[in-house]
Formats: C-alpha cells, sequence, structure tokens
C-alpha cells in the first residue's frame, strides 16, 4: 500500500507541477488598454511579422489561395479574417510554436518564433493586431478566453 501511495503521489506531483508550468505565464486575455503594449508589438510586428503578413495586417492577397510553392498564403491579422476565431492561448501558440507544429499535414509557411521573441513580445503583437479588430470582433475574442 505504501509503494501504491507514493507512486500516486508522484503522479499527482507531477501533474500538479506541469499545470503550473503551463499556467506560470498566464497572460491571457489579451488586451488593447496598454498603449505602450500595442507600440511595443507594432515594433515587434514590423521585424518579425510584415514579410508575409503585410504592414497593414492585411495578408497575402488572395489569402484563402496557394502560392507558388504550393503552401497556404498568411491570412489578413487585421479582424478581416479569421485570426479573432481564436482564442489568445491559441494565437500565442502559433506565434511561438508554428503551425507546422500544432497542426498535422500544415501545408504553409508560418514558422515559429520561440528564438526570437520572447512571451511579452508574443503577447504585445496580439495586442497590436487587437488594435486593427472591430470592436464587436474584439469583444466576440476576449470573451472565448
Amino acid at each position: 500500500m505504501s509503494i501504491f501511495i507514493k507512486t500516486i503521489s508522484s503522479i499527482i506531483f507531477l501533474v500538479f507541477n506541469f499545470l503550473n508550468i503551463a499556467n506560470a505565464h498566464n497572460h491571457f486575455p489579451i488586451t488593447t488598454d496598454s498603449k505602450l503594449m500595442i507600440e511595443r508589438g507594432k515594433i515587434a510586428y514590423q521585424n518579425n511579422c510584415v514579410s508575409c503578413h503585410k504592414v497593414n495586417l492585411s495578408g497575402a492577397k488572395n489569402w484563402k489561395g496557394i502560392d507558388s510553392d504550393g503552401h497556404r498564403k498568411a491570412p489578413p491579422l487585421d479582424g478581416s479574417g479569421h485570426t479573432w476565431h481564436h482564442d489568445d492561448k491559441t494565437l500565442h501558440a502559433i506565434i511561438k510554436y508554428g503551425l507546422a507544429k500544432l497542426v498535422k499535414n500544415y501545408e504553409g509557411k508560418m514558422i515559429g518564433f520561440e528564438d526570437k521573441l520572447s512571451d511579452q513580445e508574443i503577447d504585445s503583437i496580439l495586442a497590436y493586431m487587437k488594435s486593427y479588430w472591430s470592436r464587436e470582433n474584439y469583444e466576440y475574442q476576449l470573451k472565448l478566453n
């Protein structure tokens, strides 16, 4: 019985620690309340995202199509696409890890930026993106969090 209790205790300990690590950066929901965060996000966006998602966050032309390499094109992030349908945790993970690590058989070029951007920079990019969204889309997305 003692070994069983120790095993269960160890499992509970591991699960508890995993959940704490996973939630250690509990930074959601991301809002547009901080002008400084939005400005920092704009800089990080310009340095990392513009080449695919464009300066005005409009995404690639005909973004629902396939590019010359056979990959999906970059969607708009300005609220005219589907980005606002996802919660902050999902959006953060997409930027951090890239879709190839998150979606089986992904056919696109969205790379992860975990080696280049901090969690705070990713959150700032999300705040910047949200500053482009309509009030209706912004409020809808906040409820997802």
